[in-house]
């Protein structure tokens, strides 16, 4: 089986579930359920930060990285998640370089909530549209005037790059990645292992409060 190799970059005050969702997602993933104990997933998920050292989330758990940006092997998939520390990291040239470099080379560029920032920043965004977490959209729309900001969609799909809408949507975005390199029904048994529901729609599951719209 050629595995896809997946990088999740985690960074002090990243949002937990934005990457722990789509961890669970690909981890989780079984071509043939009914060996699921004995095969293992079509994805190989790294978590990837700047520095070799725990990460502190959103919340104060700790988590120990993979790899580093400088020892991070060839990547397929990359993964963008979001949390208070986007704010910083945005603005973090090593980050910024780090992403833009592996952007080029991977077939799949994501993002889960205000991770879009990251890549907005990066420019790596500039004539698409994308999405983010509801309370950031005004603020990407702002910052990066070249971004169509969807406020619809909880999964916004552009060629090879997804974005996604805040927090849980990093769930359906995984599901996503799932279907495009496996297929919907691949992707359906992936969801229903989780107990969760697939996402029939891509309408944002949480609707806007009529200011932020």
């Amino acid at each position: 089986m050629d595995r896809k190799r997946v990088g999740i970059v985690i960074f002090d005050d990243v949002e937990v579930l934005d990457f722990c969702g789509p961890f669970e997602v690909l981890s989780v993933t079984r071509i043939n359920n009914e060996r699921r104990r004995e095969e293992p997933s079509p994805f190989e998920v790294l978590l990837v930060a700047q520095f070799d050292r725990p990460i502190t989330t959103t919340g104060g758990m700790k988590v120990l990285p993979d790899t580093t940006f400088d020892q991070c092997p060839p990547l397929d998939i990359l993964l963008v998640p979001g949390g208070w520390g986007t704010r910083s990291e945005m603005n973090n040239e090593t980050m910024l370089s780090f992403v833009t470099a592996r952007a080029a080379e991977v077939e799949t560029l994501t993002s889960v909530c205000t991770g879009a920032l990251i890549l907005g920043n990066a420019g790596l965004l500039d004539g698409l549209h994308a999405t983010t977490h509801w309370r950031s959209l005004a603020l990407m729309q702002e910052r990066f005037p070249q971004v169509t900001v969807d406020s619809v969609s909880q999964v916004v799909e552009q060629g090879k790059v997804i974005t996604s809408a805040g927090i849980s949507a990093g769930i359906d975005m995984a599901l996503t990645i799932v279907k495009r390199y496996c297929g919907e029904n691949i992707a359906r048994a992936t969801a229903r292992h989780m107990e969760y529901p697939y996402p029939e729609s891509n309408v944002r599951r949480v609707p806007l409060e009529p200011a932020t719209q």
